[in-house]
């Protein structure tokens, strides 16, 4: 025999929805704990101010200081007395320095300036009478003659210095002299290797004899010339 049971008197059938409805009353009374703000309640300040406190304070009083007037200017004279310069002053009398006919005029002789030469130095290749060395004279071509000259005259005269040859020290001696308006021979400079072979050097040149100076436009002049001399061992 089969129980008889009502579908209207199980009450477990709506137990889902009545769950799924109570869980959402309780989270809606929760957010709205959460969210519940209480604030305090406003006191109103009276902001005025306390007129009668700042009456009662005294005052302190402040006295002007008065700066005396500056003193009236002096008042001037009535009566101006006018005082005259008795003191003479003497008149500067100037001269004429013109001559009158009645003076005498002194004569001045004329002067002669001496000419002053010149202290010119012109190349031996460029000027236009080269030295004379002592021999060429007559010859046709002056200038080769004497650059064959002053080779003979180093040859006549070079000793090589023992010194440098037991040093074996060798090489060319630049040697720069000037022959003077007057034919000697000055401003002598060397350059070497050694101390040695340009003293040797300098008395080769020591031993040249006076010359016939260089002339420029007709005119005695200085003329410098360089030469080198080689010092070599055998």
């Amino acid at each position: 025999m089969e129980p008889k049971k009502s579908p209207k008197a199980d009450i477990g059938r709506n137990s889902g929805l009545y769950f799924a409805l109570g869980l959402a009353l309780t989270m809606f009374v929760v957010w709205r704990a959460l969210e519940w703000k209480k604030y305090d309640e406003v006191t109103n300040y009276d902001i005025s101010l306390n007129v009668e406190d700042q009456l009662d304070e005294e005052v302190p009083m402040t006295e002007q200081i008065k700066t005396p007037p500056p003193p009236p200017p002096p008042a001037a004279p009535e009566v101006i007395e006018v005082v005259e310069d008795e003191e003479e002053v003497e008149e500067t009398i100037i001269e004429s320095t013109e001559t009158s006919q009645e003076e005498e005029v002194i004569e001045i002789e004329e002067v002669e300036v001496e000419e002053v030469e010149e202290d010119i130095s012109i190349p031996f290749a460029v000027i236009e009478d080269v030295p004379v060395f002592p021999g060429c004279e007559g010859a046709s071509d002056k200038k080769a003659c004497f650059q064959e000259q002053m080779q003979k005259h180093i040859r006549k005269h070079f000793r090589y210095p023992e010194i440098a040859q037991e040093m074996g020290v060798q090489g060319r001696v630049n040697v720069m002299f000037v022959i003077q308006r007057d034919g000697s021979i000055g401003g002598i400079r060397m350059r070497g290797p050694d101390k040695n072979l340009e003293a040797e050097a300098l008395r080769i040149i020591n031993l040249l004899p006076n010359m016939t100076p260089g002339r420029q436009r007709g005119r005695p002049v200085k003329v410098p010339f360089s030469i080198p001399i080689t010092f070599r061992l055998q």
